[in-house]
């Protein structure tokens, strides 16, 4: 029910970045909804959930923030960008701001004006009002261990600060009977899950496997540090025919030096295991990895080295960044390298990548097999394989929230065709 007090509200929710954004915006809508106000497109108030991780994201969205400085519109700016630069609200001085803590979203709603910028509260005991109704995205954990010498998404999370396992069981158990059928586990970094509270990933991942019930799990990204710390057990964890043999571990940069100048506490060798030992227990999975091109220090030698790791284990998904300097960051007292040299390495390496990824979807063709049916656009749908592999399927029928059995007949370099 609606405070008492105030007036409803029609609120739209404008959403940047990673799962974390999207699941905090579920759960911002879901608070929103339960007190009476409306969420949904065109509303009089608007929440920009910004992120700040990517000065190309942060551009485009202090551009939108410009736009809506003339519109009229009331604007609550919340996510990361104002606890991680908080002379935003200086910029803006219209706007209301609340950060990372998305429980104010209730009292800036229903205010003129306000501003409070705080930590993040945990979740998972909100209500939440889901995008995509199959999906169910679990916060793990707010903040992060690492110290990264370009990031600062730490001081736009925080510390870190685990969920007691239970709450997200709960959440789980919860949304089974909703007809959620994927769950994504996500976090700053999961692999870091549990260092606060005597727990670990592994251990949680097996209490989601005593959980009965026809559903996938997607675990999201995971240091190399942490992962060398339990990798035997996470690899016993994913034995579970429900989680997706899919892992994201940021390897960054092939080349030590450039490793220990980011401050990322492993080597180019400890991917490379991660990697083989992976695959040797599961052949067919599939490996996402990050790399940055362009960071203060990267030789054209350390590049090589980049390329070359690349081309010896060939990760199935990459996420190629260009350096950017972000402030307050140590990595932006080094001498910044040409923009052009970026740009360049950026090519070279998503030239290198289409060419493989081509290859090795191409070897999919012929394979037949079951897939969650978990998305739809414009008259095609998406569903995913057992390696969490994009299947599109061309189809009238509504096959949304189904198990499908499908046969491989194309692929791009990006995702499988097939017949249903």
């Amino acid at each position: 029910m609606r405070r008492s007090g105030t007036s409803s509200a029609d609120v739209e929710i404008e959403t940047y970045g990673c799962a974390m954004n999207q699941a905090d915006s579920e759960f911002m809508a879901g608070l929103l909804e339960k007190n009476g106000h409306t969420v949904g497109e065109g509303g009089e108030i608007l929440i920009v959930n910004t992120c700040t991780v990517k000065t190309p994201t942060e551009r485009k969205i202090l551009k939108r923030l410009k736009e809506l400085g003339n519109s009229g519109r009331r604007v609550i700016v919340t996510g990361c960008m104002p606890r991680a630069q908080p002379d935003i609200v200086k910029e803006f001085p219209r706007f209301s701001f609340i950060g990372t803590n998305i429980e104010d979203i209730l009292e800036a709603v229903e205010q003129e004006k306000y501003l409070r910028i705080s930590d993040g509260a945990c979740r998972l005991e909100f209500p939440r009002r889901r995008k995509n109704p199959l999906v169910e995205i679990i916060p793990l954990a707010q903040g992060c261990v690492g110290d990264c010498s370009y990031c600062i998404v730490r001081s736009a999370r925080g510390q870190l600060n685990s969920y007691d396992p239970e709450l997200i069981l709960a959440d789980l158990r919860k949304a089974l009977p909703d007809g959620v059928r994927e769950f994504w586990l996500t976090a700053q970094d999961t692999g870091a899950y549990g260092k606060d509270i005597d727990s670990s990933l592994p251990e949680l991942l097996k209490k989601v496997s005593a959980i009965e019930g026809d559903f996938r799990l997607r675990v999201g990204m995971m240091n190399p540090n942490h992962v060398l710390q339990f990798l035997d057990e996470l690899i016993d964890a994913y034995r579970d025919e429900r989680i997706y043999k899919f892992i994201h571990i940021p390897v960054q940069s092939g080349d030590d030096k450039v490793l220990k100048d980011m401050n990322r506490r492993y080597s180019a060798d400890d991917f490379r295991r991660i990697v083989k030992e992976f695959r040797d227990a599961f052949p067919r999975i599939t490996i996402s990895t990050d790399v940055i091109l362009g960071f203060p220090t990267e030789t054209e030698e350390a590049f090589q080295n980049t390329l070359s790791l690349l081309e010896e284990t060939e990760p199935e998904v990459l996420n190629i960044s260009r350096f950017w300097l972000r402030p307050g960051t140590k990595a932006g007292e080094f001498k910044q390298l040409p923009t052009r040299i970026s740009k360049d390495r950026s090519r070279m390496v998503n030239s290198l990548f289409k060419d493989y990824a081509l290859r090795k979807n191409q070897a999919w063709i012929g394979w037949e097999g079951r897939a969650l049916v978990s998305e739809e656009s414009r008259g095609s749908y998406t569903a995913r394989n057992f390696v969490y592999k994009p299947v599109i399927i061309k189809s009238d029928k509504n096959m949304l929230g189904q198990f499908v059995n499908v046969k491989i007949t194309d692929a791009t370099y990006y995702d499988l065709r097939c017949e249903a």
